[in-house]
């Protein structure tokens, strides 16, 4: 093998006809060194000196290795370094030199427009680590795999899958989530059931994008990852591996840069915004002062500023914990319940955690309908926490960072007991789809856009055309115009007080009437029922209602 003057970018490993070209940054003035292994060996059979080139990058290119199986790593003066680039690790957790050849066969993109995205939020190992899971693959790519019918029945089309690639593990407790260093562009073999994870990251993606679902990565780097890095990891997984998009961490990175790349614009860039869940959590229990901002949100759309409206996210509560319980308890964190967040705007429903007595377990299932219906009438794109859709529980722990353990893996036996809860969510997941007005291109703004008599969206309360934006009013009548849409109009009365009120109902054309179709009581009516010439109706205590014009 014989050595020459690398190329400089991309960094990384690059393979070129004549050979393998190495290239990495390093401080200037150190003495930086390629180590190459034969595979499987721990001792470099081959040293190779690197050339300073262009700033602080070093180069070598390798010739006549294109056809063996290596490993390398750097040693920089004294230190042995792992590439920031590396691809792949090797069993012996050396960077793997060359990366096989995948047949994507004819995989494309599902390209979905951010108003039909059904989104659901997972942790790769968590999802299917559980013995009821009942896949034959437990805690990995192809446990994601095995688990596709069941997302594509649910009516899922995007997953959102947190931190897949190799982060470094805890020193004193398990890194779980992911967060923190690590090798962004290397996928975490432990997540592979062949111990490859590129091949088996390769695989969930086709098989995704076969059954017409997106694949979306969370990747919160560092905030000391170089902005260059970021932009190169982005586009590398978009090149190779077929992402359809990305959740990216403000706090860590500056995302204008992976907004502004070429490259990247038909990906969909994303972050976590807490105010719809902060928002709807608080209208779910009954605070006062939240209509107005309930109003902006349910008509807010999601593409511009690349949100998603989720109420309940790995960080924080599960959709279950947050009708269960006040106070989050963290005490198996070791941290003296002193981590994760404080203000999760819960109620427990009269009592903290479970509990057998048949008004809170009754309420409590009346509040998960009604959290459900905020996120999946409102006009953003959705996102469910995996599990949610049949209450899913981590036992109040509103920050399962470390437990890789039952407490934050999503429990399937909750399905075989909680299979009213998931068929609901189902049928609202297809009623969201079926109503146009739940899901337009444009956000209403309020206006007759078509000049048909009516607003787009209008607000109404115990009076039509009028709504109560009173400190202590719970209650809000959204009614939907589907004029511009081709559609028909529907009406949401959402009372969140724990009294009965009135809404008055807007008036319709002599040809429509309203029809009772949907309510956190009865769930999703297979039979519409029609309310004939009624002016207005009258909503239970903490119960969403929705009307369709006929």
């Amino acid at each position: 093998m014989k050595n020459t003057q690398g190329q400089q970018l991309p960094m990384g490993v690059t393979v070129q006809e004549d050979g393998v070209s190495f290239s990495v940054a390093a401080k200037k003035g150190k003495a930086c060194c390629l180590l190459l292994y034969h595979a499987g060996e721990k001792e470099p059979c081959a040293r190779y000196p690197m050339r300073q080139s262009e700033g602080a990058v070093y180069t070598v290119k390798v010739t006549d290795i294109q056809s063996g199986a290596y490993a390398y790593e750097y040693l920089m003066d004294e230190e042995v370094v792992t590439d920031p680039y590396t691809k792949a690790f090797t069993k012996e957790n050396k960077s793997q030199v060359l990366i096989p050849e995948y047949d994507w066969e004819d995989d494309r993109y599902p390209a979905y427009a951010y108003k039909d995205v059904i989104a659901y939020s997972l942790h790769v190992r968590g999802f299917t680590q559980d013995s009821y899971s009942k896949v034959a693959h437990r805690g990995t790519f192809e446990g994601v795999i095995e688990k596709l019918p069941y997302l594509k029945d649910l009516g899922i089309n995007q997953i959102q899958c947190m931190p897949v690639y190799s982060f470094l593990e805890g020193k004193r407790k398990p890194n779980y989530w992911g967060y923190g260093p690590g090798y962004f562009f290397a996928p975490k073999n432990s997540y592979s059931a062949i111990s490859d994870g590129v091949r088996s990251l390769k695989n969930m993606v086709k098989a995704c994008h076969e059954a017409e679902i997106e694949v979306v990565l969370e990747m919160p780097f560092c905030p000391e990852t170089p902005i260059y890095q970021v932009l190169d990891c982005l586009r590398y997984y978009r090149q190779e591996y077929h992402i359809d998009g990305y959740i990216l961490n403000p706090a860590a990175v500056s995302t204008r840069a992976a907004y502004e790349d070429p490259y990247l614009q038909d990906c969909k860039l994303m972050v976590h915004h807490t105010e719809f869940q902060n928002v709807m959590r608080r209208f779910l229990k009954g605070d006062e002062g939240m209509v107005e901002a309930v109003t902006y949100w349910l008509r807010h759309l999601s593409e511009k500023e690349g949100n998603f409206n989720y109420i309940a996210s790995h960080n924080g509560f599960t959709l279950m914990d947050l009708v269960s319980y006040e106070g989050k308890h963290n005490e198996a964190n070791g941290e003296n319940n002193q981590d994760g967040p404080d203000y999760n705007y819960s109620w427990n429903c009269g009592a903290e955690g479970p509990s057998r007595k048949k008004a809170v377990v009754n309420l409590r299932r009346g509040q998960l309908y009604n959290a459900l219906f905020l996120v999946f009438l409102a006009q953003g794109t959705p996102c469910l926490l995996a599990g949610d859709e049949f209450g899913n529980s981590q036992k109040g722990n509103n920050n399962v960072y470390c437990q890789d353990n039952p407490t934050g893996w999503v429990n399937w036996k909750k399905l075989t007991t909680n299979q009213e809860l998931h068929d609901f969510v189902r049928d609202l997941i297809a009623f969201r789809k079926r109503y146009k007005v739940f899901h337009p291109a444009q956000e209403m703004s309020g206006t007759d856009t078509t000049r048909c008599g009516v607003p787009d969206v209008s607000y109404h309360g115990e009076y039509a055309w009028r709504i109560e934006k009173e400190v202590a009013s719970r209650q809000l009548g959204v009614y939907y115009s589907g004029t511009s849409l081709e559609a028909e109009d529907c009406y949401v009365a959402y009372n969140m007080h724990w009294i009965r009120h009135t809404f008055a109902l807007p008036s319709l054309p002599k040809n429509k009437k309203w029809y009772l179709a949907a309510s956190t009581k009865d769930g999703i009516k297979a039979e519409m029922i029609c309310l004939g010439g009624q002016k207005s109706i009258e909503i239970e205590e903490r119960t969403i209602v929705v009307l369709v014009a006929k």
